[in-house]
């Protein structure tokens, strides 16, 4: 007997589509997307006694011949040859071809696989886990359907899964059936917002969610911001605090809450709506609730600022200071209330290079976005400062030698962002899974994973913050640049190649050195001011 390899032991419906399953337990994750009962695995070793298979085929053959030999007793003989018999475990091994998956199939998996996210444990931050419940529950295939509130929620995700596969296969035809969803989606989505008993409900929220995230693989924002964030923060408001009462609910405002916030703080963004509903009902003793109640009151302090008459006095100034300080301190104080699985691990690599790596990569992403935050609200307190400055010398009597000096020291603040870049540079490795928890290579053979696009996703402004900062070394410009390239050219994020060329362009009105161009698979090793090599 010939050995033709080990069996698989996925599910049946995953052998059955000829696609890898990941052998989860109670449920495998494809069946669970799908919304179908899985129905268990299959042992290592199958044993089977097909002795009376065997036995009714053999019979079957014989009787079969027997009548041959009846018929042709009552004819003439006739010298013909005959075909030689078939042997009877034939037609028992005969194997059949099962249908390939449907491109749209593979798209859902592919999209499912590298943007939906569980927490990696109790505590842990998921990443629009949601949208796998709500598809199985209303998506294509499943009971409902047909009876879904709205089709809105399967165009989106069916189109985003489909943009997303089409930009990593590099597929113009899984490209246009991409837009043909959006489309639909969008005219969904505006029946949707346009009937009372739809508007708030979960389907239309992650609906708008699903239409952000595809205009971001796209990258078809309005110059840096988004189309559907006004959408997302009206429905935010609409939603009110029923929302952050249960599970999925909080897992939706966080993903709207962090696009709006990105808004106002990165790129200057004027708020629809204020959140002071919500502050009261985030937990400060959670790492990531106390951390958006810390972004949000700055958020409130940015947008004060906007809204202030221009230009402000000396006092008026001097106050928008001491505010930026008091909201840096309520910051700073952020790292040191974590607990210990929350804090970072100070590893070296092979080479004695040292590295941030954490226990969760959610973590990782988690601190990544503090970061950004701290060199922002840096940036502000600097500008504020030379505001000050200019004002003074402005008030100072003619023929006064003495320096005019602004309301604190600068080095100090810019200590704070020199601190937070070579700290992100170093943690990049783990975010991106380049490396394990120790700091070590990850392989192919080493039960290795590559990174996921929701990772990279989630690198994206955190890294357009501290390159657009005009601080970093050449160095640490290029290890960030060359992050942006892969996401946007390895993992299909368009955003991702528009914000490389956005903060270069951005350094060059400024008379700072341009970003470093490098390909996605450079390999050079530079360590010495916080940069790490992939």
């Amino acid at each position: 007997m010939v050995y033709e390899g080990k069996p698989s032991t996925g599910c049946y419906p995953c052998r059955k589509r000829k696609i890898r399953c990941d052998e989860a337990r109670p449920n495998c994750r494809h069946c669970y997307v799908y919304g179908r009962p899985c129905p268990g695995y299959r042992s290592d070793a199958i044993f089977r006694n097909e002795s009376r298979k065997f036995e009714r085929l053999a019979k079957k053959d014989a009787s079969s011949g027997s009548s041959d030999s009846s018929s042709s007793n009552s004819s003439p003989p006739k010298r013909q040859a005959q075909p030689p018999a078939r042997p009877p475990q034939a037609s028992a091994l005969a194997v059949y071809r099962v249908a390939d998956p449907t491109w749209e199939h593979r798209a859902l998996c592919y999209f499912f696989d590298q943007y939906t996210t569980p927490a990696e444990d109790e505590g842990g931050v998921a990443h629009l886990e949601y949208i796998t419940s709500l598809y199985a529950r209303y998506g294509e295939g499943s009971p409902r359907a047909e009876v879904s509130p709205s089709a809105c929620l399967r165009w989106a995700v069916n189109a985003t899964a489909l943009v997303t596969l089409a930009h990593v296969a590099h597929a113009p035809p899984l490209m246009i059936k991409a837009r043909q969803g959006y489309g639909k989606a969008v005219r969904s989505l505006r029946a949707a917002l346009a009937s009372p008993d739809q508007v708030a409900n979960d389907e239309t929220y992650a609906s708008v969610v699903l239409l952000s995230l595809f205009e971001d693989i796209t990258g078809e924002r309005d110059g840096l911001f988004g189309s559907h964030t006004a959408g997302l923060e009206l429905l935010t408001k609409l939603r009110g605090e029923s929302q952050l009462r249960h599970q999925l609910g909080r897992e939706m405002f966080i993903f709207a809450w962090a696009q709006i916030v990105v808004e106002i703080l990165a790129l200057g963004g004027k708020t629809r709506c204020n959140f002071d509903w919500a502050m009261g009902m985030l937990d400060e003793n959670d790492p990531v609730e106390s951390l958006m109640l810390a972004t949000t009151r700055l958020c409130q302090l940015f947008i004060s600022l906007q809204s202030a008459p221009n230009p402000p006095d000396q006092a008026t100034l001097e106050s928008w200071i001491a505010a930026c300080q008091e909201s840096d301190f309520e910051l700073s104080q952020w790292t040191l209330y974590l607990p210990d699985h929350w804090l970072p691990l100070v590893v070296y690599s092979a080479k004695g290079e040292p590295l941030l790596t954490s226990h969760r990569i959610s973590n990782a992403v988690i601190r990544g976005c503090y970061r950004a935050v701290r060199v922002i609200l840096q940036q502000q307190l600097l500008n504020l400062n030379h505001t000050l400055i200019s004002i003074n010398q402005k008030n100072q009597q003619s023929g006064d030698p003495a320096p005019v000096e602004g309301k604190f020291d600068e080095k100090s603040v810019r200590s704070v962002i020199r601190e937070m870049i070579p700290d992100m540079c170093r943690s990049m490795p783990f975010w991106l899974s380049d490396v394990d928890t120790l700091g070590r290579p990850k392989k192919p053979s080493d039960n290795w994973r590559p990174v996921r696009a929701a990772q990279a996703y989630g690198l994206l402004w955190p890294l357009w913050c501290m390159i657009s900062c005009g601080m970093p070394t050449p160095a640490q410009m290029q290890q960030m640049s060359t992050v942006l390239l892969r996401g946007g050219s390895s993992l299909g994020i368009k955003l991702a190649l528009i914000l490389a060329r956005e903060a270069e362009r951005i350094r060059g009105e400024s008379g700072l050195s341009e970003i470093p161009v490098v390909g996605p698979k450079s390999s050079r090793n530079i360590m010495g001011d916080g940069v790490c090599t992939f």
